[in-house]
């Protein structure tokens, strides 16, 4: 199996949290979906077939974190449609707009690993990170928050399922992980979030699991069903 491995890294990020409303919080990682996407936009499909071309049903996908993981928050000017109006100009009972409080990523720089079913894809989509090229505009969860890439290449890898304790560069699928198998070390912080894995082309959540990750982006030691082992020497976990 090969393994195709690119950096991504920007100014900002904002990953939407499913369960928030007023004040939009942001995960520390971009979900599965989003990173599908984010491949697709590099590729060249289109917001309504990557989905398809890039389902976890046919590739695998994983995230490493490359630099600590830096939350901000900051108010955003919004339309204000209250009342189901606007108005340009401020009067007795309306403002024209309405200021949301938001938490983005500050500095936010993954290492993705992808592989998929079929190779041409794969090819194709190195030829495109080596040149520096993408389709479509890459961006880390809104169109304003342009990201930068580069890829760091493509590693032959094998599947292990020998439930031994092991160092993961990568997060954590709950449901991947042994019982009690998680080995926690003192100079390492251990967080967990609720995310979607896998999302349909009709854009509703197939699946949700929690995942375990270190925001400083150091390794897990943890004992889990299976992961994968890179010509490299790193051991990543796919979603």
């Amino acid at each position: 199996m090969k393994v195709l491995c690119f950096d991504i890294w920007g100014d900002y990020g904002h990953f939407r949290k499913f369960y928030t409303t007023s004040s939009p919080l942001t995960f520390s990682f971009p979900p599965p979906p989003t990173i599908c996407g984010i491949i697709g936009a590099i590729y060249g499909s289109d917001k309504n077939e990557y989905l398809k071309v890039f389902s976890l049903y046919r590739c695998r996908l994983s995230l490493r974190i490359v630099t600590p993981v830096k939350k901000v928050r900051m108010g955003i000017n919004l339309i204000n449609t209250k009342d189901k109006r606007w108005s340009l100009y401020r009067d007795r009972y309306h403002e024209p707009r309405t200021q949301i409080r938001t938490e983005f990523l500050k500095n936010p720089h993954f290492r993705i690993y992808f592989t998929h079913e079929n190779e041409n894809i794969l090819e194709k989509l190195a030829s495109l990170l080596k040149e520096h090229k993408a389709v479509y505009t890459v961006s880390l969860g809104l169109s304003e928050f342009l990201a930068d890439f580069e890829y760091k290449g493509t590693y032959d890898a094998e599947y292990i399922s020998d439930s031994a304790l092991v160092d993961l560069s990568t997060p954590i699928l709950w449901s991947n992980m042994i019982h009690d198998g998680l080995e926690v070390e003192e100079d390492k912080k251990y967080f967990k979030e609720k995310m979607p894995i896998v999302m349909n082309q009709e854009r509703i959540v197939e699946r949700y699991d929690d995942v375990i990750f270190e925001p400083q982006g150091k390794t897990i030691k943890a004992k889990v069903n299976t992961y994968c082992y890179l010509e490299n020497g790193e051991k990543i976990t796919f979603f």
